[in-house]
């Protein structure tokens, strides 16, 4: 495995086992492309993910699964150093290990509910629960329709601790043609709170002249028929 010495911080990207893993992929993809470094760790559910919803095997150890990752992301640049699911004596499992910040893309809800309650059962955990005490950035894009009251207490918790919550919630005013412009505008949001500019997004500009109405406009009556009693 090649030498992993970045010049800068790396970024930690965590994949729980939510369903949404493209956008973990595309995630890694981009991040490589912009020459950030990347520690990464794929959860033992995100493994079993996707063998049942895409129908490939992720290797668990971490020579095999870079080579996968570099695979399937058609990736050669930037640096990548996976992580074995449960290794709790990886470099990201100590706060002296220094990071640029953590994103978990997808987050479960089980993932959350354990990092909300301090609990660390495997790598993505412990490096959250590193994040947070340490006071570096940590974003978690939770996966889950809908939430319920135990879901958002949680990432309440998590957001009075200091993550930054940030779910991938689409948007239509870019316009996409395409589930793969849909898939960038979500990551790229995702990894706008770590201030990382990754890939090419139309961003709002705010309303084309024109496009607001008047007062006039406005006091128009409805050309839609009545409702119906």
């Amino acid at each position: 495995m090649p030498t992993f010495n970045p010049a800068s911080p790396p970024v930690v990207l965590a994949v729980s086992g939510a369903s949404a893993q493209p956008l973990a992929q595309r995630a890694l993809q981009l991040l490589l492309e912009a020459d950030v470094a990347v520690e990464m760790v794929t959860s033992r559910g995100a493994i079993g993910v996707w063998q049942a919803e895409l129908g490939l095997r992720v290797p668990s150890e971490p020579e095999a699964q870079e080579q996968f990752w570099r695979e399937r992301t058609g990736c050669g640049s930037g640096q990548l150093r996976c992580h074995r699911w449960n290794d709790q004596a990886a470099a990201i499992a100590s706060g002296s290990h220094r990071t640029r910040g953590m994103v978990i893309l997808p987050a479960s809800m089980g993932t959350v509910g354990r990092i909300a309650s301090g609990v660390a059962l495997d790598l993505i955990e412990r490096a959250a629960d590193v994040h947070l005490k340490e006071a570096r950035p940590l974003v978690i894009a939770p996966r889950e329709l809908p939430w319920n009251l135990v879901h958002l207490r949680n990432l309440t918790r998590l957001a009075e601790a200091g993550a930054r919550i940030a779910p991938p919630v689409p948007a239509w005013y870019h316009q996409p043609r395409t589930i793969e412009e849909m898939v960038d505008f979500l990551v790229i949001r995702v990894f706008d709170a770590l201030d990382l500019e990754l890939g090419s997004l139309n961003r709002w500009q705010g309303a084309p002249l024109g496009a607001h109405p008047t007062r006039q406009d406005r006091q128009q009556p409805s050309s839609l028929p009545p409702a119906e009693p």
